[in-house]
């Protein structure tokens, strides 16, 4: 007798393999980005909501909070970084959505690719936006008069950092787009929760006047936490416990929320 050995199942090999993963990942995040040529108003989106903060916000509060405009964008520019990383983000969330409402992923259903690569292949496809974003920001800051007072390497850290959390986020914007039956929920997330929290957070104004209590939350939540590491990292002043806050709570976001979302899109599809 001669034992019969049994080919594996290439589909579920590929479904298994996380460097396989990896790769589908990658192939959706760049079809998430070459629909912007064809819809460049999301990119026109991310391009103007920078644009007006900064100029707003300069023009408008500058005098008042620092005296002149030019000392109150270099305290801006690091705030519009880590609000406009929040709100971008959202866009996560409204195009898992849209793509739900579309059937695009009970046709993904059908291939064999890991069951959590359409999820990542969103949040890649993230970290180029925010990119933009944030180099958006910083060239309209540059115009007003913001410069790098530790450099070109500590503007670096401070973008590597605040990808790494937008990372991270993302995966609560991904649950909410799958959990939400319209995107008009999402956007009443972004104004009730990311509004406040942003401004709560001393993006654009410092919280020494803020009540003890209400200074220990801007310090201490995950959008603060940001916030005072990439001041740190970008004008000076301490940054190690700043950055290793916001390491621990993008871990720890990512811990809750990515295995929920791979969760609640199995239960959706």
């Amino acid at each position: 007798m001669t034992a019969t050995t049994i080919a594996p199942n290439p589909s579920v090999a590929s479904i298994n393999n996380p460097l396989a993963g990896v790769s589908q990942s990658m192939t959706l995040a760049w079809r998430a980005l070459v629909r912007i040529k064809h819809d460049p108003s999301e990119l026109i989106g991310m391009s103007i909501q920078p644009t007006i903060f900064t100029v707003m916000f300069a023009l408008v509060f500058g005098g008042a909070i620092d005296g002149d405009i030019a000392t109150y964008v270099q305290f801006l520019i690091p705030g519009i970084l880590v609000g406009t990383m929040l709100f971008t983000s959202m866009g996560v969330g409204h195009g898992i959505n849209a793509d739900l409402k579309k059937g695009v992923y009970d046709r993904l259903q059908s291939l064999p690719i890991a069951r959590w690569a359409p999820l990542a292949g969103r949040v890649f496809a993230d970290q180029a936006k925010q990119l933009w974003a944030i180099v958006i920001a910083v060239v309209v800051g540059l115009v007003m008069g913001f410069r790098f007072v530790n450099g070109i390497g500590g503007m670096l850290a401070a973008t590597a950092l605040i990808l790494v959390f937008a990372a991270a986020f993302a995966w609560i914007a991904i649950l909410l787009g799958i959990l939400s039956k319209e995107p008009e929920q999402l956007d009443v997330f972004g104004f009730t929760v990311l509004l406040p929290l942003s401004f709560a957070s001393g993006v654009y104004s410092p919280t020494d006047a803020m009540p003890g209590w209400l200074q220990w939350f801007a310090d201490y939540n995950p959008a603060g936490m940001l916030l005072n590491a990439c001041r740190g990292l970008i004008t000076g002043g301490p940054v190690a416990g700043a950055v290793i806050g916001t390491l621990i709570w993008s871990v720890a976001i990512v811990a809750v929320f990515a295995p929920l979302s791979v969760r609640a899109l199995r239960r959706r599809t």
